[in-house]
């Protein structure tokens, strides 16, 4: 098998950078496919197994518990015994899991079967990202992971449409068993791709979580990215998961009304990703992530500001493509603020720190709606956008020199 070469331009990828990015993309898109099921299965499951609200809420704080424990696991021994191995091996459990879901018929079973799949799924977008970090020039990091990012959102896409055909006709547990196609990226990656000439190279202090912490700037730097990665990940879920709501009894939307909004955002979080990538590889992450982050914190108060369904599509396109526009640029910042030895860890504990402790974000929404406003859930999701900016200006390594030097 041939060794990984890098591409002969800063402008044009080699034909192993393009199986890299197939790879890695259909990974994830395929991943957040899977991990996208339970939303829209959630109903159909509740009604099944009689389930109350705080049960059903649960399962999707197990899938995060899992995200956060695989996340660390397989980020350290990505690091010791290989990414390309590993991810694979990621891919498989999240996979399997998923599919198991097709003959649960209990919470237990169901809590088991999220947890495991939680486990794959935190350990391979981490591991994903440090694959194309290592196969890619540095300054060409943000535009490939925007590419990641978007495969998420196709993958959601993927999942919603499915879910649309087979939910009605054949049950959730059915729709589960298409958590087997990711089955078949496992053999494309073990076959077309290798480990990169610098992994090979180092050998010492592999996957140590402490490297992460080893001083106090380092320490401060990896803690700062986890309040950053938290900030992001509790503002996604609170667009997605109680804006909708919010604006149904606003605008009183009916439930198609709301569909077309959730379409408006996802397409202009997709443009977002792919242009954030971009600017982060010309200006550096300062810059960009502080234009994002300042208009994500004043963009949540334009949602008040529609009264018709145009008016709605447009702010919905424009909120989504600064709030979620950010999540990409996340894995490019870490694979070079981070050593070969510790890439994989430092990504996916940083993440998914990130996506256990932001996906509470749900429950702490929903109990301001119950106890105060809409505009103070507002207000609240404005603030963590501008701790984040906050947080962010403190990073000394994320200024442009720092960034774009070798």
């Amino acid at each position: 098998m041939k060794s990984m070469t890098t591409a002969p331009s800063q402008h044009r990828i080699s034909g192993y950078q393009a199986k890299v990015v197939a790879s890695t993309t259909a990974g994830f898109g395929l991943e957040n496919m899977d991990v996208m099921f339970l939303s829209f299965a959630l109903s159909s499951i509740i009604s099944q197994l009689h389930l109350s609200s705080m049960q059903a809420g649960s399962i999707a704080t197990v899938t995060n518990i899992g995200m956060l424990l695989g996340g660390v696991f397989f980020g350290v021994l990505a690091d010791r015994i290989g990414r390309i191995k590993v991810f694979t091996y990621t891919i498989f459990i999240f996979a399997l899991a998923t599919a198991a879901m097709s003959v649960a018929n209990n919470l237990w079973t169901i809590y088991l079967c999220r947890f495991i799949a939680g486990i794959g799924a935190g350990g391979e977008y981490g591991i994903g990202m440090t694959v194309l970090a290592e196969s890619f020039p540095k300054k060409q990091l943000g535009k490939v992971s925007s590419y990641v990012g978007i495969a998420g959102q196709i993958g959601a896409i993927g999942a919603s449409l499915l879910a649309t055909l087979i939910l009605p006709m054949y049950g959730w547990h059915v729709l589960f068993l298409f958590g087997l196609f990711p089955v078949v990226i496992t053999f494309f990656i073990r076959k077309h791709l290798v480990e990169s000439a610098t992994f090979k190279k180092e050998k010492e202090q592999r996957g140590q979580i402490r490297a992460l912490f080893q001083t106090k700037s380092l320490a401060y730097q990896t803690i700062a990215l986890m309040i950053m990665a938290i900030v992001q990940i509790a503002g996604y879920f609170g667009l997605m998961n109680w804006l909708p709501t919010i604006m149904q009894k606003q605008l009183n939307l009916s439930v198609a009304g709301s569909s077309s909004w959730m379409l408006s955002t996802i397409f202009g979080m997709s443009i977002g990703m792919l242009t954030f990538g971009w600017i982060l590889d010309k200006i550096g992450p300062r810059v960009a992530f502080g234009i994002f982050l300042v208009a994500s914190a004043l963009g949540v108060f334009w949602l008040t500001l529609p009264r018709d369904m145009m008016s709605l599509l447009f702010v919905g396109t424009m909120v989504g493509y600064f709030s979620n526009g950010m999540f990409a640029g996340y894995g490019a910042v870490v694979s070079r603020l981070y050593p070969t030895e510790v890439r994989a860890t430092a990504n996916n504990v940083i993440m998914n720190v990130g996506r256990c402790v932001g996906g509470f974000s749900s429950l702490i929404i929903g109990w301001i709606l119950d106890n105060y406003s809409v505009t103070t859930v507002m207000f609240f999701i404005s603030a963590l956008y501008i701790l984040s900016f906050i947080v962010m200006l403190t990073v000394k390594n994320l200024k442009a020199a720092s960034y774009f030097g070798d």
